[in-house]
């Protein structure tokens, strides 16, 4: 381990509208709220506030990427500096804190970023093998660190790097998959309740799994009954539980090869009543207008419409469509499962979106559970960012 990691390259003034930040639980300082700066290199830096006369006071230690807009990231109070020690503790107690909430889970992320205090930093496990991405500058700088404590604490079988996310380009630095520890391919295979899911750290989406909607796969199956249909199935996790109670289910992704996948899923659980589409599910759920298909369940999960600011309308606009076309195919006391993992698409925002789709509709429905990501995505008070999951479940009275 180079213990140069760990240097504190010096101090970091910030100006009163960041200090206003940090008191209220948000770890981030913006570029524009920065006073002083000590390096242009990444790494960690004492974070003191503004005061013209003699130096402030300290206020803990970030972690610093120069290139990024979120130059400083906050990481400890101004008693704990940063070692190789407190990076030790903080993965036991994640650890610890997932033992805890799904003590019977074969798959779960480990790390989740500000939320366990390891800014850009996110690890997740699917049974014996795990996923380890970083997506600042700062965080890359600790990923061999992270790696050599998560083979100590979990001994796995292989760990894959996924920094192939597009935060790492515009802080440039490099974008790849790599095999850290054992070998290529990294197949895993991890359960849902009763359904085992296949994933590829090396070439699925994400980490391999969208391990934050787990719980909600879960849920809707619950729920599911009569005739079905999951859009944006992806591998099939809403179609999977669907089908188990279900009569029938349309599963539809864009992506073949998601669908492929999806359909080996459903063979090794034994369920031969989901019908795979590969196809767009805004045009399918156009088509099933034209033709007045009806439905008693129906998943929604887009990928995310809003990643900006600037594409905020567009997207709610894209959010409006497709709940208001997926409302108008189900029927009298129909369930509809929809979700956005929009970070800038709040809440709020999410349910104004539906009561505005159910209006145009001309349904009368009902929100019988707000749901999020599980408990081994934690969100963190006063950083409204780590809420980016909303799943609603919705019932057409």
């Amino acid at each position: 381990m180079d213990n140069k990691i760990w240097e504190i390259l010096g101090t970091a003034t910030i100006n009163a509208k960041a200090l206003r930040r940090l008191e209220s639980g948000h770890p981030w300082i913006y570029d524009s709220d920065i006073v002083d700066l000590p390096s242009d290199e990444p790494g960690f830096v004492e974070v003191r506030q503004e005061n013209k006369k003699r130096q402030g006071r300290l206020l803990g230690y970030a972690m610093f990427s120069p290139r990024s807009k979120i130059t400083l990231r906050m990481v400890t109070g101004p008693k704990v500096p940063p070692t190789a020690a407190w990076l030790d503790e903080r993965i036991k107690r994640a650890l610890a804190g997932r033992l805890r909430a799904l003590p019977e889970a074969d798959a779960f992320r480990l790390i989740h970023g500000e939320a366990d205090g390891l800014p850009g930093v996110y690890v997740d496990r699917y049974d014996d093998c795990v996923a380890v991405q970083t997506t600042c500058a700062a965080a890359d700088r600790l990923e061999e660190c992270v790696i050599d404590q998560v083979i100590k604490e979990f001994h796995p079988r292989a760990v894959v790097i996924r920094d192939d996310v597009g935060s790492r380009r515009r802080e440039g630095l490099r974008e790849h998959i790599t095999v850290a520890y054992g070998q290529s391919p990294v197949l895993a295979s991890f359960h849902e309740g009763t359904i085992a899911l296949e994933v590829d750290l090396e070439r699925d989406q994400k980490t391999g799994g969208f391990l934050d909607q787990s719980s909600n796969h879960i849920a809707c199956g619950h729920y599911a009954r009569g005739r079905a249909l999951d859009c944006f199935t992806y591998h099939g996790g809403f179609a999977l539980q669907m089908a188990l109670g279900c009569d029938s289910v349309i599963a539809v992704d864009a992506s073949a090869t998601a669908v492929e996948r999806g359909q080996r899923n459903a063979a090794q659980a034994g369920l031969s009543n989901i019908e795979w589409i590969n196809d767009n599910a805004f045009d399918l759920l156009r088509r099933y207008a034209d033709l007045q298909q009806q439905f008693d369940t129906i998943a929604l999960d887009p990928p995310a419409f809003a990643s900006t600011k600037d594409t905020h309308g567009r997207a709610s606009n894209a959010y409006k469509e497709i709940n208001l076309r997926a409302l108008k195919l189900l029927a009298p006391g129909g369930t509809l499962v929809t979700c956005s993992c929009s970070g800038r698409i709040t809440a709020d925002d999410f349910d104004a979106i539906i009561a505005a789709a159910a209006r145009d509709a001309h349904k009368h429905v009902q929100i019988l559970e707000r749901r999020g990501a599980g408990p081994d995505h934690p969100v963190l008070v006063g950083m409204p960012e780590t809420e980016y999951l909303k799943c609603r479940i919705l019932a057409v009275v």
